[in-house]
């Protein structure tokens, strides 16, 4: 599609410009939908006149920002460098320096930091009992 549309080349501004026709029904209408039919056809603005005329026939370079092409130039490149390179970078720039998420970096650190200690001090690196079995206080048997 875009490559038939591309071999239009510089007709294409032309072709978009050009007043539209506007069809009228003259017949009565018989109450069916649909049922009408065009008798006659109309012409609509004359294009010399006061029609709209594209932004791309003033402006082929037209960005869509302003009517000017000195300020829409100037819109589109403020727009992406702000919207790109800015953002970009200065949103990358946030997201590395974030702090840690879910404190998985603090938690190897202390593993690391905790291994060596027992280590050092001849214990075992993990402890068949995670607590103390001397704090626990269990039920009496008569509880239960």
């Amino acid at each position: 599609m875009l490559t038939r549309l591309s071999r239009l080349g510089p007709a294409l501004p032309r072709l978009l410009c050009k007043a539209p026709a506007r069809f009228v029904s003259q017949s009565k209408s018989s109450g069916a939908g649909g049922a009408s039919a065009v008798t006659q056809v109309h012409k609509g603005l004359d294009p010399h006149g006061h029609g709209e005329v594209s932004q791309y026939v003033k402006n082929p370079e037209y960005h869509g920002f302003s009517s000017d092409p000195v300020v829409d130039e100037w819109n589109m490149r403020l727009g992406f460098f702000f919207g790109i390179s800015v953002a970009l970078v200065i949103g990358g720039t946030f997201i590395y320096y974030l702090p840690d998420h879910k404190m998985k970096k603090w938690a190897k650190r202390e593993a690391e930091r905790v291994i060596v200690q027992r280590e050092r001090d001849g214990l075992p690196l993990i402890d068949e009992n995670y607590y103390d079995p001397g704090t626990i206080i269990l039920p009496s048997a008569q509880e239960e």
